[in-house]
């Protein structure tokens, strides 16, 4: 490549810039973008969001400018002192003639610090429980709707709608559109999961992306993804990169397929398989509405040639003669039961009438009621010269006071009544002026 440096005389002077200019105009299109390792010196992540930091070796030292990479860099944990791998292209940074690379790519150095973050990361969350086989919710056989995070551009979610239109055209689909790789990605799926839980718009959930390298899938990865994965009411498949890869999703998830492909093979069942069960289940159906069909005529052909349907009245007046015996005999047995009543109920009043007080004071008997006790004299030894007694007559009362208490003859059994005894001669009762109160009939 011919430049200006080749040319034997060159008797222009040149100013300052326009050599720096000259500089950096050589090495952007003399060299594509190239990876360069090194151990970080200086670091600086600006409050702008770009991170300014040197990478050096046992020999010489190199400026970099990763434009927008403070969160990157934030994520890998730059810091002085750690190795990384920088993708970017050389420049020439003409104000102060320093030689420099813009830097497009961050990335701890060589695989085993990422495979190292990546063990950490499983460890603990497997020791959190997140990974158990306990939690792992079973996949729908034929669900209704999948929900898928993707990229809507990537060729994962064309294969895997392609699988779903050949195997199952109607399936429904809900596709929320994440980015799968660089800054924010982890986020951005994390929030897929979510939101498709919170609207309840799916009966799986499918994560998916297209194979890469470990830094290409490394948002799969990070720990914000497999907390909303294991926090996930809805079921969760796991479809990223390819058979060999393997990330903290995959564990995390509900079930883990080797590729999107799958992961749509999965979620599906075969049309034909489907058809065909439909046609063994029409069948079936056909043959059992055809057995009950034939039960049901051949049913209906022995009542029709029934008795019954035959001569229809001779039932009726059957029924009808039934009925009259039963109101005969219902009437002789309310006729029988009303002239028992009657005279249970005669024999009941005339004991009654016999056990009535007033029936036996009515035949010349006294109760006498002593004031002292407040209880009927039986015996004439309860009573003491003296006491006031209280006489009660078929007719009214009398207030008398005992004079003499003549003791009467050993209980023989006599049929008096044991409450009432017979008046004797007036030495028995002692009226006194106030006696002549009426008792109530």
């Amino acid at each position: 490549m011919e430049t200006r440096f080749d040319r034997p005389e060159n008797p222009k002077t040149w100013t300052v810039s326009e050599v720096t200019r000259m500089v950096r105009e050589f090495l952007e299109q003399s060299l594509y973008p190239l990876w360069v390792r090194g151990e970080i010196g200086n670091l600086t992540i600006h409050r702008s969001g770009h991170v300014y930091f040197t990478v050096k070796d046992a020999r010489s030292q190199m400026s970099v400018v990763f434009f927008r990479g403070a969160q990157q860099a934030r994520r890998l944990g730059l810091e002085v002192g750690l190795e990384v791998e920088v993708r970017g292209r050389l420049t020439l940074y003409e104000p102060r003639g320093q030689f420099q690379m813009i830097a497009d790519q961050v990335r701890p150095g060589g695989l085993g610090a990422l495979q190292a973050r990546f063990e950490e990361l499983k460890k603990r969350l497997q020791a959190e429980g997140l990974f158990d086989p306990d939690r792992k919710r079973p996949i729908p056989a034929l669900p209704g709707c999948v929900g898928v995070v993707t990229s809507p551009q990537g060729a994962a979610i064309r294969d895997f709608l392609q699988i779903l239109r050949r195997r199952f055209g109607p399936m429904h689909v809900r596709i929320y559109p994440a980015a799968v790789q660089g800054d924010g990605a982890a986020r951005e799926i994390a929030q897929g999961i979510e939101y498709l839980n919170a609207a309840k718009a799916c009966d799986v959930i499918v994560v998916t992306r297209g194979g890469g390298s470990i830094e290409d899938l490394w948002a799969f990865n990070e720990e914000v993804v497999a907390r909303a994965i294991a926090a996930s009411v809805i079921p969760v498949i796991s479809a990223v990169g390819h058979e060999v890869d393997t990330t903290i999703a995959d564990y995390a998830a509900d079930l883990r397929v080797p590729t999107p492909s799958a992961a749509a093979e999965l979620v599906t069942e075969r049309r034909a398989e489907l058809e065909k069960r439909i046609v063994e289940a029409r069948r079936r159906l056909a043959g059992t509405v055809e057995t009950q069909a034939e039960q049901l005529r051949l049913r209906l052909e022995r009542v029709v040639g029934s008795y019954v349907f035959q001569e229809p009245q001779n039932a009726v007046r059957t029924y009808q003669q039934r009925l009259d015996e039963l109101l005969m005999r219902f009437s002789h047995t309310l006729e029988t039961g009303e002239r028992r009543l009657r005279s249970r109920l005669e024999q009941l009043a005339g004991r009654l009438h016999a056990l009535n007080p007033r029936a036996v004071l009515g035949r010349g008997y006294a109760v006498l009621i002593s004031k002292r006790t407040g209880r009927a004299l039986l015996d004439a030894a309860d009573a003491v010269p003296g006491d006031a007694v209280r006489g009660i007559l078929h007719r009214g009362e009398l207030d008398t006071v005992v004079r003499v208490v003549i003791p009467g003859a050993p209980d023989t059994g006599d049929d008096a009544a044991p409450t009432t005894a017979r008046k004797r001669s007036g030495h028995a009762f002692n009226p006194s002026p106030d006696s002549n109160r009426g008792m109530e009939p």
